[in-house]
């Protein structure tokens, strides 16, 4: 090895160093592939830390039987509506605060904060309530058949009763994202992560004097681990060492800022809101094949959110720079992150999607051994993988809008591709012209593709520099 190339590994090792110990957090001046690295990397590891709960989590549940699988994926189906809600806020709170401290006004950082965790707060109660009483009707509304139900319902009585632990994971970890402190998002992702794994088993399986709660108990465990990651989210918040410090006397209601956030969010939840019901709709669809189909395409959207998370971390990233260098009346160094970001970015996918192609099923069969599972989870590994290079770049841009708190236009975006083109897309490939699930998989890729392109055109446009927040 030469030596420019140890001065190299030494300097990226240091980098690494100080990203996850979050010792840097100005972004406005200096190399943009360096604010890239040290933003992308706390983020990677916390998103690829919830990706491998996620994969972990179906091994164990995969384990109690094909129903327990299935249950998961109707309620995650479900559960994505608080998901909207959770990331609409917090695609506000990233953009507001992002922008407060590339103005070096950390009290404004503060104020929205506290706002954004007040909204959150209520919204998780009155969908707490909601889930935990009507369980049983949310999943034969989604199509489960009565065994399914019977066996499953308290997965998702928990789950969402439970959501105040996602929703608040989400948002705080967007107030520090904003504030440039990806490292401490990283580490609550982290505690959080490795109490879910650590419980998983002892609560689905039981243990000690611990009963056997089959599916039910990957709910259980989902709540201890995300409400300790909270807790210690709240302890820096207050007493910690993020940027933005609250102090007992910032905790007031304040209308005005309240009301600025909600009208930057409601773009964001409405954006959400389209894809993630398209994607409720493509579930019940989906559950027309039966269990064993859901099954296998529940496992291979478990294994895509391997390497979809640390992507959307680099996405997050490209959010932070945008939001920031705005603020800093820096708008074409904004953009320019942006271009660069999406070129990491399809430089990885296109990885991943090579190794999809050719080893989809061997993916699959680690953790089914079920021939109907496996083909139809491979099958879907093999067409989405496609197009795993246009979302690359429709990831990056879109949080880019998002990042400046132009959330109108990725809504606009997501209307067309997921409603306007997606549903009908699978609903006549795969019932009409009967490809079956096939025509599903073919559906998504499509749509993303078709997402990623508009996209692009709109970002050249340039609009999004010009949003106040």
């Amino acid at each position: 090895m030469t030596q420019s190339n140890t001065l190299t590994l030494k300097k990226l090792y240091q980098y690494f160093i100080q990203a996850i110990t979050g010792k840097e957090n100005e972004f406005t001046t200096g190399s943009i592939r360096k604010a890239i690295f040290m933003l992308s990397i706390p983020m990677i590891l916390e998103m690829m830390m919830e990706s491998i709960f996620a994969i972990v989590d179906i091994a164990y549940v995969s384990q109690v039987s094909v129903n327990a699988v299935a249950t998961i994926g109707l309620t995650e189906s479900i559960i994505t509506l608080v998901y909207a809600v959770a990331i609409g806020l917090s695609m506000a709170a990233t953009a507001v605060v992002a922008r407060r401290i590339g103005e070096k006004d950390v009290q404004g950082a503060k104020e929205a904060a506290v706002q954004a965790i007040a909204l959150g707060v209520v919204v998780s109660i009155i969908v707490g309530v909601l889930g935990f009483l009507f369980a049983k009707e949310i999943l034969a509304l989604m199509g489960a058949e009565p065994e399914l139900i019977a066996e499953g319902y308290g997965y998702t009585q928990l789950l969402i009763g439970g959501n105040i632990t996602i929703l608040l994971l989400f948002l705080i970890n967007a107030i520090f994202r904003g504030a440039g402190n990806a490292s401490v998002a990283m580490w609550t992702l982290v505690l959080s992560n490795g109490l879910n794994i650590i419980l998983d088993p002892i609560f689905i399986f039981g243990w000690g004097p611990v009963p056997e709660y089959g599916v039910m108990g990957a709910a259980i465990a989902t709540n201890i681990g995300r409400g300790s990651a909270v807790l210690f989210q709240l302890a820096i918040l207050f007493f910690g060492w993020s940027t933005i410090q609250i102090k007992f006397k910032d905790i007031v209601i304040r209308i005005k800022v309240m009301m600025n956030l909600i009208k930057v969010s409601l773009g964001g939840i409405a954006q959400f809101l389209i894809g993630t019901s398209s994607w409720v709709f493509l579930m019940r669809m989906m559950a027309e094949f039966g269990s064993e189909v859901l099954a296998g395409y529940t496992i291979a959207i478990r294994i895509m959110l391997f390497t979809l998370m640390p992507s959307w971390g680099m996405s997050n990233a490209a959010a932070t720079l945008v939001g920031q260098n705005l603020g800093a009346k820096k708008p074409d160094r904004a953009e320019t992150s942006v271009w660069k970001t999406g070129k990491y970015n399809a430089y990885f996918m296109g990885i991943v999607s090579i190794i999809y192609l050719f080893f989809s099923h061997d993916l699959v069969g680690w953790f089914n051994d079920n021939p109907v599972v496996i083909e139809n989870g491979g099958l879907c590994l093999q067409i989405i993988a496609i197009g795993y290079i246009f979302y690359a770049y429709g990831m990056v841009v879109t949080q880019a809008f998002n990042g400046a708190g132009d959330t109108g236009t990725p809504t606009k975006i997501n209307l067309v591709a997921f409603w306007m083109f997606q549903l009908p897309f699978a609903y006549l490939a795969a019932i009409t012209f009967e490809l079956g699930a096939m025509g599903v998989f073919i559906a998504i890729t499509a749509a993303e593709v078709l997402l990623a392109i508009v996209s692009i055109i709109w970002f050249k446009k340039g609009n999004w520099k010009k949003v106040q927040v």
